[in-house]
C-alpha cells in the first residue's frame, strides 16, 4: 500500500502544485458563459463572439434540463433557475437548440414553484434582481416562459425587486454590491447612463470582476479594455467561464492547503504547503487591508480568515484585519446574510475557527468567537434558509467540541467519510466550486492514507501491550490499564507516519505514569512510598521488593530504552535527565500523599506548585523531545523560553485535572485545587469556583497557544513546540466536559473508529 499511496502522492503533486493554471480548477458559470454567448461578432453580428461559449451552453444542459450546478444530491436548486433561463435566451438569440430550449422550458414551469418556495420567503437580494431581469430578456426573445401568467409568489419577487430599483442608488452601496453588478439584468425602466458604466470599469476592463456584467457592459460601450478583458478570459478559461475573474489565487492555494490537512495528507505535502503559505504571507504582507466602511465582500473575509489562521498556524504572525472587525458591523452582517445565507455561515465558519488564534488581544479572541457562534447556532436552525445538508453537519460538529479536545485523525476521518466538500461561494446564478478539492484521486489517497494509518496503530498497540504483559505491570493486580487509552490519545495527534517513536514512547509513559499513580493515592503505604521514592532519588531499586520493585525496573527500562534511541538522534547520554525529571515526579507524588495522609491543607501556592510538577506531562515532552528530531542542548532547555512553555503546559494540564477530578479526590483525600477553593469560601458554590478555574485556565491555554505557534516568541525548535501542543490537545480531550480518562465506556467508540472500524463512506468517491 506504500507504494500506491506514494504513487498517488506524486500524480496529485503534479495535477496541483505544477505549473498548471489555476483557473483551470475553478467550475464553470452557466449564466456567465450564456452571457459571453450572447455578444455578436464585432465584424460579423449575426455569429457570436465567443461561439465556443455557445457551444458549450449547448452541450451542458442537465438530464432533467436545467443548467447550473446541481447540489450534493445531483438535484436542481434555486441558482439553476436563472442560470437555466439565461441558457436559453443564449441559444434563442442564435436561434439554436430548439429541443433543449424546450426542454429548459419544461424544467422551469414544472420547478420554479417549487424551489421557490423552499426558500420560506427567504428568497436573497440577487435573485429578486436577476431572476425578474432574465425573465423579461427571454420574453423579449420570444421564450414562451409562464404563457399563462406569473404565480403569485413570483409576483412577490417582482415586487420586492422594486423596493430595491426604489431604495437604492446605482453604486457604491457599502455593504453589498452595487446594482451595476447586476448591469445585465437591470429592468428596460432603470436608465443606464454608458459614462457612469465606463467609469465603473476596473483597470482590467471589467465590471466588478464579473463576467455576465462585463459582457452586458461591453455590448453598451464597445469599450476596447472591456473587450481585452472578455477575450483574455476565454482564452485563459476555455469555453466555460467562471462566475468571478480573475479568480485570487492565494485563495485557491489556501482552499487546497485547508483541504490536505483537513484529509490528514499534509505529511505528504509538506514542501509545497510550505512553499504556499510562504508566498501568501509574502503577498499578505505587501497588500493593505480595505477599510471597513467600502464595500466588504464574503469573499474577502472567508479568504482573511482562512489565510490567518492557516499562517497562524504554521507559525506566521499577522494581523486580523477585516476579519475580526467585520464582526461589529450589525449592518453590514445583515445584508450578507440576505446576499447569499449558506455562503455567509461557511464564513462566519472560518471567522470561528479562526479567533482560536487571535493573540492580539484575549478579550478580542473572545468577542469574535462569541458572536460568530451566536450566528452560527442561529443561522442552521433557521427553517427559511436552505444551508446545505454538509455545512450544516460541519458547523454542529464545528460547535459541538474545541477543537482542542479533537482527535486530528478522527476529524481526518470526519472529513474523509462525509466525502465532498461544499461549494465555496455562490455568485449570481451560479456556485464556484473549486474542482481540485474534490478530487476523486485525493479522495482515494485519504482513504487509503487512512486505512494504511489504521493498520499501522493496530501493530504499535500490540507491541504496547506486548511490552506491558513482558515488564510486569500487568500482574500487579492493581491500578488502571490504560494502555489503550494513552496510545489512542498520542497515535491521533501525532498521526505523522514518522513519528512512530514518539507515539510508542509517549504512550509507554502514560501508561507507567497511571500505573504508579495509583500506586500513590490508593494502593501503596506510605512507608512503600518512601521506600519506592528513596529508591528513584538514589535510582537504584536492588532493595526493594513486591509492587515498588515492578515498577521501579519498568521504569528503569523505558528510561534506558529512551535514551538509547535518543542518543542516535542527540548523540549525548540524556539519561540523567529523563532520570531527574522523573524523580521531580515521584517526590511531588509523596509530597501530595503526605498531604492526604496528614489530612494537612497546603496553601495555594504550595499546592500548585507540586500539583504543576505532579501532573507529570513533563515527562512525555522531553522524552519525545528527545526523539523527533532537531537537537536539543541543555542549555535549551533551562532557556527562559523553553520555561515559558512547559510552564505553562503543566499549570494548564493540572487545571484540566483538577476540574474533572474533584469527585474523585474528595473520597480519596487527595488535594484538588477545586476543594481547596470550595474550603477557602464555604459560602460558595461549585459552579462558581469550576468557573473562575476555567477563565484562569482559558488565558493560560492561550497564552500558551501563543508561545508554541509563533515561531517568533521563542528560540525552541517548532517540531518540539508542536509535541507541547499535541499533550495539550491529550488533557483537553481526556478533561474536556467529563473525566473521560477513568471512564471505562466513553472513549470505546473512539477507539473503535480510529484503530479498528473500516470508513464508512457517505458519497461515492
Amino acid at each position: 500500500m506504500e507504494k500506491s499511496i506514494q504513487a498517488m502522492v506524486d500524480k496529485i503533486k503534479k495535477e496541483m502544485f505544477s505549473s498548471v493554471d489555476l483557473h483551470h480548477f475553478v467550475s464553470a458559470s452557466a449564466y456567465d458563459t450564456a452571457w459571453l454567448s450572447m455578444i455578436p461578432d464585432l465584424e460579423d453580428p449575426s455569429r457570436p463572439m465567443f461561439p465556443q461559449c455557445l457551444e458549450w451552453t449547448l452541450h451542458n444542459q442537465k438530464e432533467l434540463g436545467f443548467w447550473g450546478e446541481p447540489n450534493h444530491s445531483n438535484l436542481p436548486t434555486i441558482e439553476c433557475i436563472p442560470a437555466t433561463v439565461a441558457c436559453m435566451v443564449a441559444l434563442k438569440t442564435w436561434d439554436v437548440g430548439h429541443e433543449t430550449i424546450q426542454k429548459g422550458l419544461t424544467f422551469i414551469h414544472e420547478n420554479t414553484e417549487k424551489l421557490l418556495l423552499e426558500q420560506h420567503g427567504g428568497n436573497s437580494r440577487w435573485l429578486a434582481i436577476v431572476f425578474p431581469g432574465m425573465l423579461e430578456i427571454g420574453w423579449g426573445k420570444g421564450l414562451q416562459v409562464f404563457p399563462d401568467g406569473l404565480p403569485e409568489i413570483m409576483k412577490s419577487i417582482f415586487a420586492r425587486r422594486q423596493t430595491i430599483m426604489e431604495m437604492e442608488s446605482f453604486s457604491n452601496q457599502p455593504h453589498h454590491p452595487p446594482l451595476i453588478y447586476y448591469l445585465e439584468a437591470l429592468p428596460s425602466t432603470y436608465r443606464i447612463d454608458c459614462d457612469e458604466v465606463l467609469q465603473c470599469l476596473r483597470g482590467d476592463g471589467s465590471l466588478c470582476q464579473s463576467p455576465s456584467a462585463s459582457a452586458s457592459a461591453f455590448m453598451a460601450t464597445m469599450n476596447k479594455d472591456c473587450q481585452h478583458y472578455l477575450e483574455s478570459m476565454v482564452q485563459r478559461c476555455g469555453s466555460g467561464v467562471p462566475s468571478i475573474y480573475p479568480i485570487d489565487e492565494n485563495l485557491i492555494k489556501l482552499c487546497i492547503v485547508d483541504r490536505l490537512e483537513r484529509l490528514g495528507l499534509d505529511e505528504h505535502f509538506h514542501k509545497e504547503i510550505k512553499a504556499v503559505l510562504s508566498d501568501v504571507y509574502g503577498n499578505w504582507m505587501e497588500c493593505e487591508v480595505d477599510p471597513i466602511g467600502s464595500h466588504i465582500s464574503m469573499l474577502q473575509i472567508y479568504k482573511e480568515s482562512l489565510a490567518y489562521r492557516l499562517l497562524t498556524m504554521h507559525g506566521y504572525r499577522v494581523s486580523p484585519g477585516n476579519f475580526s472587525f467585520f464582526i461589529d458591523y450589525e449592518d453590514s452582517k445583515a445584508c450578507c446574510v440576505d446576499q447569499n445565507h449558506d455562503f455567509f455561515i461557511s464564513t462566519m465558519l472560518n471567522v470561528y475557527r479562526a479567533s482560536d488564534f487571535i493573540f492580539v488581544k484575549k478579550n478580542e479572541a473572545d468577542k469574535v468567537k462569541s458572536s460568530t457562534k451566536r450566528m452560527l447556532e442561529t443561522g442552521i436552525c433557521k427553517e427559511k434558509f436552505s444551508v446545505a445538508s454538509k455545512l450544516r453537519e460541519e458547523v454542529e460538529h464545528e460547535l459541538s467540541l474545541p477543537w482542542l479536545a479533537r482527535l486530528d485523525h478522527l476529524e481526518h476521518r470526519e472529513w474523509i467519510e462525509r466525502g465532498k466538500t461544499h461549494d465555496l461561494w455562490t455568485g449570481k446564478a451560479s456556485y464556484l466550486r473549486l474542482s481540485c478539492l474534490n478530487n476523486t484521486m485525493l479522495l482515494n489517497l485519504a482513504k487509503d492514507n487512512y486505512i494504511y494509518r489504521q493498520s499501522m496503530y493496530r501493530n504499535e498497540l500490540e507491541e504496547l501491550k506486548r511490552w506491558v504483559r513482558d515488564c510486569g505491570i500487568s500482574s500487579l493486580g492493581f491500578g488502571r490499564d490504560k494502555t489503550t487509552y494513552c496510545y489512542l490519545a498520542v497515535a491521533t495527534n501525532a498521526y505523522d507516519t514518522q513519528m512512530r517513536a514518539v507515539r510508542i514512547t509517549s504512550a509507554k509513559n502514560g501508561i507507567l505514569l497511571t500505573i504508579i499513580d495509583d500506586f500513590f493515592d490508593e494502593y501503596g503505604s506510605m512507608d512503600e512510598l518512601r521506600c519506592f521514592t528513596d529508591a528513584v532519588e538514589r535510582w537504584d531499586g536492588g532493595e526493594m521488593d513486591g509492587h515498588g520493585k515492578v515498577l521501579f525496573h519498568a521504569l528503569d527500562s523505558l528510561i534506558n530504552d529512551t535514551a538509547q534511541q535518543a542518543f542516535h538522534v542527540q548523540r549525548r547520554d540524556v539519561t540523567k535527565h529523563l532520570r531527574d525529571i522523573w524523580c521531580q515526579v515521584i517526590r511531588s507524588w509523596l509530597q501530595e500523599a503526605e498531604w492526604g495522609s496528614s489530612h494537612y491543607r497546603p496553601s495555594m501556592a504550595e499546592y500548585l506548585r507540586a500539583a504543576s510538577i505532579s501532573v507529570a506531562v513533563q515527562t512525555s515532552v522531553l522524552s519525545s523531545m528527545y526523539l523527533v528530531g532537531p537537537i536539543i542542548s541543555e542549555e535549551m532547555t533551562v532557556h527562559s523560553d523553553y520555561q515559558k512553555i512547559i510552564e505553562l503546559l503543566m499549570l494548564s494540564c493540572r487545571l484540566l485535572n483538577d476540574l474533572r477530578t474533584y469527585e474523585k479526590e474528595s473520597e480519596t483525600g487527595t488535594p484538588n485545587l477545586v476543594l481547596l477553593l470550595m474550603q477557602e469560601d464555604p459560602n460558595g458554590n461549585i459552579e462558581d469556583v469550576s468557573a473562575y478555574i476555567k477563565k484562569i485556565l482559558e488565558r493560560k491555554k492561550h497564552k500558551l497557544l501563543e508561545h508554541i505557534l509563533m515561531d517568533d516568541k521563542n528560540i525552541i525548535p517548532r517540531p518540539c513546540r508542536k509535541l507541547h501542543l499535541i499533550n495539550l490537545r491529550i488533557f483537553q480531550m481526556f478533561y474536556n466536559s467529563k473525566n473521560a480518562f477513568d471512564s471505562a465506556t466513553e472513549m470505546v467508540q473512539s477507539i473503535k473508529k480510529a484503530i479498528y472500524d473500516p470508513l464508512s463512506m457517505q458519497t461515492q468517491m
